[in-house]
């Protein structure tokens, strides 16, 4: 049985269930290590993935421990545990008013991503020249009910992951690449659901559409 978090020692955060926020967090500073080329694509990837499988601060903590803290002192990302996570989004509640917090990713020999819980806007851009691009729509918000994202993948690939209740369309030409995943959406879909409209080019290169459970999603079928 698990106890109440008034059990949990003060000193022992470690313990102390993991939010969304504590999760985005740390899916920031990995982001800015690949930036900064502190990881390399298939490392943040790994990475990345295991922060949105982590339930608890004990296990966000040593994905980076290896990495040096924000003002440049070596030492792991503190993990904020004073706040609590919104209620999740679905279907229709995605759409915002709010601005976009990005409008597009690229990487040249590189790697890029945008996740958690970000903003995207009606036209979003995307680029990969031999590397690749992730875009996790899984806790993202809409401008608007319908999205176009643009795609131009040569000798690089972009993975796109959905979650069960936005609806993808994917309206792409390959040249001697492929787009795919496009047609394996879940069978029934909310009304209100957002669409996601994927478009643009691919030469030598491909464009993945993956749906992927919610961390929330994941936990309910564990408990």
């Amino acid at each position: 049985m698990v106890g109440s978090m008034s059990e949990i020692p003060p000193s022992d955060h470690s313990r102390m269930r993991a939010s969304d926020a504590d999760r985005d967090s740390v899916a920031h500073r990995l982001r800015e290590a690949l930036a900064e080329g502190r990881l390399d694509p298939d490392e943040h990837s790994e990475r990345l993935d295991a922060v949105y499988r982590a339930k608890t601060l004990g296990e966000l903590v040593p994905l980076t421990e290896d990495l040096p803290a924000p003002n440049g002192e070596t030492g792991s990302v503190a993990v904020p545990t004073d706040f609590h996570s919104p209620r999740p989004v679905y279907a229709g509640g995605r759409i915002t008013s709010a601005g976009p917090t990005s409008r597009l990713a690229i990487a040249i020999m590189g790697g890029a991503d945008r996740a958690g819980s970000w903003v995207v806007p009606k036209q979003f851009f995307t680029a990969a020249l031999m590397g690749g691009v992730e875009l996790d729509l899984r806790e993202a918000h809409f401008t608007s009910r319908e999205t176009s994202i643009w795609v131009g993948a040569v000798m690089g690939g972009v993975e796109i992951r959905v979650p069960d209740d936005v609806q993808v369309r994917v309206h792409g030409l390959p040249i001697m690449g492929g787009f795919s995943g496009g047609l394996r959406q879940p069978s029934t879909m909310p009304a209100d659901a957002p669409i996601v409209h994927i478009r643009g080019l691919a030469v030598m290169g491909g464009v993945e559409v993956k749906y992927r459970r919610r961390a929330y999603q994941r936990e309910e079928d564990e408990d």
